[in-house]
């Protein structure tokens, strides 16, 4: 897939909203992730109610898989060494668990990640899960844990794009996989549905991620408006149109490629479409809430707030 140059944001989707079905009303739990256990804000729905009963289950296992590895790759006082020895080890029982799934075999507990991989197991067998996609994921966070060592800094938008096909794009494509669509246009789709939450989330998370090592602001935009990664590491309050112009192009390109890709959620069926709308006005109203701050994302970490369902309700319905 070819995808749009950073200078300049893909166009927005203008065909007319397509309403296949009375929209189901938004409760507060639909923007909590799993609930007990997992302890993280996500900007989405993640196996709310609105996904359907049959495959909550295995969304919910995906969803573990991804965010256990993420939280090796992030989280604690490991260093890098400690943390990919781990990823590897991860690594290791996910292609005994696929391998276990494929020839029938009930998936034992894992004895270091025991609610990881026996629900894993049964959602790899149920439903022929592509091995090689969580593979992928696994890649994502190794790199991360490199570029991170090594403080590397992406070249361009187009590097970080290389960076989401494997930890963001293989999450929609699973999810597709489940819901049975399998077609290219749908698959291209969701690829920018994910990347573009990717990015969304990289410049949501300016604050947290330079303190931490980890860079997101790819040079080439940076150099177009004569600054580095360093004259974002101060959160100033100074009037800084500069980098408030960096932030804002960034954010217009993931709003265009998240328009691009936002067509899908009218053709998913059922409860799971509806659930699809609220994840991508879930991405432009993170978006929204940045512009709403001035593009000063490096200084403060906006977040989605129960005050924005009714909002995000409205704008599903009509989209």
């Amino acid at each position: 897939m070819t995808q749009p140059t950073p200078a300049s944001p893909p166009p927005p989707d203008h065909r007319p909203a397509a309403q296949a079905e009375a929209a189901p009303s938004v409760s507060p739990g639909a923007l909590g992730a799993l609930g007990p256990g997992v302890g993280h804000y996500e900007n989405f729905p993640v196996a709310s109610w609105l996904c359907p009963p049959r495959l909550r289950p295995a969304v919910a296992a995906i969803y573990r898989f991804a965010r256990t590895a993420d939280d090796i790759a992030d989280e604690g006082t490991a260093d890098a060494g400690e943390r990919l020895a781990d990823l590897a080890a991860y690594r290791s029982e996910l292609t005994r668990c696929i391998e276990r799934a494929a020839g029938g075999a009930v998936v034992p507990a894992s004895e270091r990640w025991p609610t990881v991989f026996g629900p894993l197991g049964l959602a790899i067998a149920r439903h022929k899960l592509p091995g090689q996609l969580l593979h992928d994921l696994l890649s994502a966070f190794e790199q991360d844990v490199r570029y991170t060592e090594q403080q590397h800094r992406y070249g361009s938008t187009d590097e970080l794009l290389g960076y989401c096909r494997l930890s963001a794009n293989p999450v929609g494509r699973l999810l597709l996989h489940l819901y049975g669509v399998h077609d290219a246009r749908s698959l291209q789709q969701s690829d920018q549905i994910c990347s573009a939450l990717q990015l969304i989330n990289f410049w949501q998370d300016i604050s947290r991620d330079l303190p931490n090592g980890r860079c997101y602001l790819p040079a080439d935009t940076l150099r177009r408006h004569g600054l580095q990664v360093a004259d974002f590491e101060q959160a100033s309050l100074e009037d800084t149109p500069d980098r408030q112009a960096v932030v804002a192009e960034l954010c217009a390109y993931a709003r265009g490629l998240m328009q691009l890709g936002a067509p899908l959620a009218r053709r998913v069926p059922g409860r799971a479409g509806w659930e699809l709308r609220l994840v991508v006005q879930g991405g432009l109203r993170i978006l929204d809430a940045i512009e709403e701050n001035g593009h000063r994302s490096w200084q403060t970490r906006v977040t989605l707030q129960r005050a924005d369902l009714p909002r995000l309700a409205w704008r599903a319905l009509w989209m």
